[in-house]
């Protein structure tokens, strides 16, 4: 039953001297979106991150060959929320709703979603490669000591596998509804459900995260302990950190 009021969940409370950052929860049909009160206007972030330049990386790196997942395996769903408002920043910071990967974790992700069809699931993606500048965005965006914010944003100094375009955010949904299932916490929930091995929840929807974590560790994804949902690839420090906007990658 969808809930017609707002609740402010401070689970996880970012200290700024003597401010505390509270998280608020807002109710949508699927589940509910965890948001952030911004330090700084999301435009005026964007702005900034526009004009920085990403972290100058040394060595020799494999050269980047990001592919649109749907392209590959069109029952692959997608629910790009960072083109929407439904985020954490209730701000679109993407201008197309797409996602892509280094061809070698597609096509993983692609054996992964077949294999999940025998259980009745398919994939939902939330989010693939992520140009640097975003990143940033997010950084910059969150209250809080930079030592504890790292639990749920990369720091840019550092740029992330999202940079790299081999880690994936994503979800079951099921084949029979078309619809996303309950895990036992919500899509960029900033509090301890949405760590890995979080013992609370339903049996049901901990069974279910289960299921999808051997499947993607089958085909060479690890999940991020403090992100149920963030799954990254393997040998990713092999490509570079890319800034690219999704406007200016041609379709493959």
């Amino acid at each position: 039953m969808v809930l017609t009021r707002l609740r402010l969940i401070c689970f996880l409370i970012f200290v700024t001297g003597t401010t505390l950052s509270c998280y608020s929860q807002t109710p949508y049909p699927n589940e509910t979106t965890f948001r952030i009160t911004p330090v700084r206007p999301v435009d005026e972030l964007r702005e900034e991150a526009l004009k920085a330049e990403p972290p100058h990386e040394k060595g020799s790196f494999r050269r980047p060959d990001l592919v649109e997942l749907v392209k590959l395996d069109p029952t692959i769903k997608l629910e790009i929320r960072y083109a929407t408002t439904n985020n954490f920043l209730s701000t679109a910071v993407y201008s197309q709703a797409r996602a892509f990967l280094q061809r070698p974790a597609a096509e993983a992700l692609v054996r992964v979603n077949q294999a999940l069809k025998r259980e009745g699931y398919g994939l939902l993606i939330y989010d693939g490669y992520r140009p640097w500048y975003v990143t940033k965005m997010f950084w910059d965006a969150v209250p809080g000591d930079p030592e504890k914010k790292k639990n749920f944003v990369a720091d840019p100094a550092a740029g992330s596998i999202h940079n790299r375009g081999c880690a994936v955010d994503l979800t079951l949904y099921d084949l029979r509804t078309g619809k996303a299932i309950k895990m036992p916490s919500g899509y960029d929930e900033m509090t301890e459900r949405a760590y890995a091995n979080y013992a609370g929840g339903t049996m049901k929807q901990r069974t279910r995260r289960q299921t999808l974590r051997a499947a993607m560790k089958t085909e060479g994804f690890t999940v991020e302990p403090t992100e149920s949902w963030h799954f990254n690839y393997k040998n990713a420090k092999e490509y570079p950190i890319m800034d690219v906007r999704f406007e200016d990658l041609s379709p493959r």
